[in-house]
């Protein structure tokens, strides 16, 4: 893992429909760079992951950027990273990201935006990490999921602490501002 914070986000590999998404997707490739944070993401150049990772180019940040072989033409591989990874599956790819991050961030996207949320949400329920994961709650574009974890932890399929682990924020500078304070305050605690 690198020394200085590197940051993994997660989001689409298309725009969505709504201008915000692509304007908190800039914003936090910037807003990572501006604080000298690496940006770890799926490497792809295409949606809300290309515009995040241009984005903190132009600010002069650091990226790595994971992808599997089959997803090279897909998400169109964006080659030009600080660091180019390509693995041969998308566990590897997950694997990967999480274990070069200090924290985990999740913009807008679809499927596999929720599949590794659910994916890191797990393993720190299960406590075998304790990474800051933020929503950006873009325009209320994760509403629904916060109502189906606090409908999990309602029904007794988890305890309350779940709501916990989840921070959900309006916008990529007030996920940063929390980072900001967690990673200064934990950073001998992340693993």
């Amino acid at each position: 893992m690198p020394d200085t914070p590197a940051i993994c986000v997660y989001c689409g590999s298309r725009d969505g429909t709504d201008p915000a998404y692509a304007a908190q997707a800039e914003a936090m490739g910037s807003g990572l760079a501006a604080r000298g944070w690496q940006l770890v993401y799926g490497a792809g150049d295409v949606g809300l992951m290309g515009r995040v990772a241009r984005s903190a180019q132009a600010a002069g940040g650091r990226t790595m950027g994971v992808i599997p072989t089959h997803l090279l033409d897909r998400e169109v591989g964006k080659r030009d990273l600080t660091s180019f990874v390509v693995t041969e599956t998308m566990h590897e790819r997950k694997k990967v990201m999480f274990m070069n991050a200090h924290a985990v961030v999740v913009l807008p996207g679809g499927a596999g935006s929720l599949d590794e949320f659910f994916e890191v949400l797990t393993w720190r329920q299960l406590k075998l990490h304790r990474k800051p994961i933020v929503l950006v709650n873009v325009a209320g574009f994760w509403d629904p999921l916060l109502r189906l974890i606090d409908g999990v932890v309602d029904q007794g399929f988890a305890d309350a602490g779940l709501r916990d682990v989840v921070h959900a924020v309006p916008d990529s500078a007030a996920a940063l501002d929390f980072l900001a304070g967690r990673l200064e305050s934990r950073q001998s605690e992340i693993e």
